[in-house]
């Protein structure tokens, strides 16, 4: 491991986590009201996922779907639009109102600082997997996924998302860990945020 993965990595992540806290907590707090106002439930969806050398974590989220999603997921199967043991849907009909725009501009992830605050997850890595799903994909990858913290942001998002197959997610997660380094992180963070800009201006604009 580099020095930047060993030490620069950890240090990057707690300081730039703890700016954006500081800095972006008035806009949590219009979210959470926006979410509050929208649908009966809690602002933060909490979900077990798997981290760095198998470890089970609680993943934040603003909650995006009606309190009693994860009930219906079986009833909307049919439509899941991932291949792999993954389950997602674009329009998925279990979204708030709220929630879908939440969802389809990435701002549903923001409260993840506080995992990457927590040493739970990094700012580039791969994306966690909930513990179920995480459990059933090879154990080539599994391994392999395993050696790095899972992170906010990955170089999946930036090549496609769910347009890709399983394991063409699966080799950008790879090379996020072996690649690592300062100036690799640093270009998907950056297209990472033209990204959402993109996606607030089409989705709100």
């Amino acid at each position: 491991m580099s020095f930047y993965q060993k030490f620069g990595k950890r240090s990057i992540d707690i300081i730039f986590s703890f700016l954006s806290l500081a800095f972006l907590w008035p806009f949590f707090l219009l979210i959470a009201f926006l979410i509050k106002i929208d649908s009966s439930g809690p602002i933060i969806f909490k979900q077990k996922r798997t981290g760095k050398n198998g470890r089970v974590f609680n993943l934040y989220k603003f909650r995006t779907m009606i309190k009693n999603a994860e009930k219906l997921k079986k009833k909307y199967q049919h439509l899941n639009e991932a291949d792999g043991p993954v389950f997602k849907i674009n329009n998925d009909p279990r979204f708030t109102k709220i929630g879908k725009i939440l969802s389809h501009t990435g701002l549903d992830e923001f409260p993840q600082l506080f995992n990457v605050l927590k040493g739970e997850m990094s700012l580039v890595g791969p994306r966690p997997l909930p513990v179920k799903e995480e459990a059933k994909i090879e154990a080539k990858y599994q391994k392999e996924r395993r050696l790095a913290k899972p992170g906010l942001i990955s170089s999946w998002l930036i090549n496609g998302a769910h347009q890709l197959s399983f394991k063409e997610w699966m080799t950008f997660d790879i090379q996020d860990i072996k690649k690592s380094s300062f100036f690799y992180d640093l270009n998907i963070f950056l297209k990472v945020v033209v990204l959402i800009l993109r996606l607030i201006k089409k989705e709100i604009f």
